[in-house]
């Protein structure tokens, strides 16, 4: 079978969450599959190549077109044009998308999905205006119904999928994506890492002394990592750390780790004019080779988001045995089992109390450290890539 695959997510540097889930499902997918053949298709006018990663496969071609975004993405949205299964010279059986996006495809040919969440129709609030408009211009709903199979990371993804655009839950699988840990390779690209989801729990790195001095932290602190943006919640962090503080003998710091997101103002003057303000530390993006030693050397990490359709964080945080504080909605309660302790992300009061119970109730810590080291090992690539595959059965 000849099956073409959509690697748009790849050509961005640093790898974005889907662009972590799209290299590492791949990964898995041509380490299995030796009999199918994979054509993957990417278009940008500046040169990515850099970006997209090097499978030496021989099964695996990769072919790039140079149009520039607008006028390629408008003839996809509005014309129908070009048929990407086209821009290939052999013929394509079957297209997978590891992300929504602008897409036409000839159409007797099997179509496959992915969802990872529909946040900006569930929330629009929380999405820029660009990313509103962006997101009504590839219209997921068509999407789903042309789809042939629609994957979701969770069981909450599928179910919203079909509530919000009355899809048939019978096309949706889910396939649960893998974590593990983090190692940089050997005298490769420093960027660059390597995710062993079979080892997870078994070797966790000791903690590394380094990493505080590379970003500056403090000695002791309470960390949460993703992206800068209303959605997860941090405004909400800060007021239970401030409450914390307030009601503990405490030396923990904050440290709130990611990349600048949007809509994100009022985040950073909240931070700024707390009374705590020089005891949270914003450190910006984390290089993916330091993860590992940034999770393990947080006595605690809190991820109080308000909606994900997976959340890898959390995992990759219990992956290095640090306890975890997360939301009881969403795919959250769904992918941490009990090995979280949850919280309702709209009280304050409740997250500074359980940020208070698992810094000094050690038996209490000791068992979701123990428990979320169990949860993780439930996740792998390997795994994933072996569901992907059935699904061409």
């Amino acid at each position: 079978m000849n099956i073409g695959i959509d690697i748009r997510p790849l050509m961005t540097a640093p790898r974005t969450g889907v662009g972590e889930y799209t290299y590492e499902l791949l990964n898995a997918i041509f380490n299995l599959d030796k009999n199918n053949q994979y054509f993957l298709f990417y278009n940008s006018s500046r040169d990515v190549s850099a970006n997209i990663p090097k499978w030496d496969f021989p099964n695996v071609k990769i072919i790039d077109s140079h149009i520039p975004n607008k006028f390629f993405n408008f003839g996809l949205g509005v014309f129908k044009y070009p048929k990407l299964d086209k821009v290939f010279p052999e013929k394509i059986d079957l297209w997978f998308s590891p992300n929504l996006n602008f897409t036409a495809l000839s159409r007797e040919i099997k179509y496959i999905l992915t969802i990872h969440d529909i946040s900006f129709d569930l929330f629009p609030k929380f999405s820029t205006r660009k990313q509103f408009f962006w997101h009504k211009a590839i219209r997921p709903k068509n999407q789903c119904e042309r789809a042939n199979v629609i994957i979701t990371p969770s069981e909450n993804t599928k179910r919203d999928i079909v509530n919000y655009y009355k899809i048939s839950p019978e096309k949706i699988k889910v396939i649960y994506p893998g974590v593990g840990i983090c190692h940089p390779r050997e005298g490769g690209d420093p960027g660059r890492c390597d995710w062993i989801p079979d080892q997870v729990g078994n070797d966790t790195p000791k903690r590394n002394t380094d990493i505080k001095q590379k970003y500056n932290l403090p000695e002791k602190f309470i960390l949460f990592l993703g992206t800068i943006e209303p959605r997860k919640n941090i405004i909400g962090l800060i007021e239970a750390f401030e409450t914390y503080r307030a009601k503990n003998q405490s030396v923990e710091h904050l440290v709130i780790a990611g990349a600048p997101g949007w809509k994100n103002e009022e985040i950073y003057a909240r931070a700024k004019n707390s009374n705590l303000a020089d005891k949270i530390h914003f450190i910006n993006f984390v290089a993916p080779e330091d993860k590992d030693a940034l999770y393990a050397s947080a006595d605690l990490f809190v991820y109080p988001s308000l909606y994900e359709g997976f959340g890898f964080p959390v995992l990759e945080a219990m992956s290095l045995g640090t306890p975890v504080i997360t939301s009881n909605r969403s795919s959250l309660p769904e992918v941490t089992g009990s090995a979280a302790y949850l919280i309702d992300p709209t009280r304050p009061e409740q997250l500074a109390l359980a940020m208070n119970e698992l810094l000094n109730n050690k038996n209490l810590r000791d068992w979701h450290i123990q428990k979320g080291l169990e949860q993780v090992k439930k996740y792998s690539w390997d795994k994933a890539g072996r569901e992907w595959l059935n699904i061409l059965k």
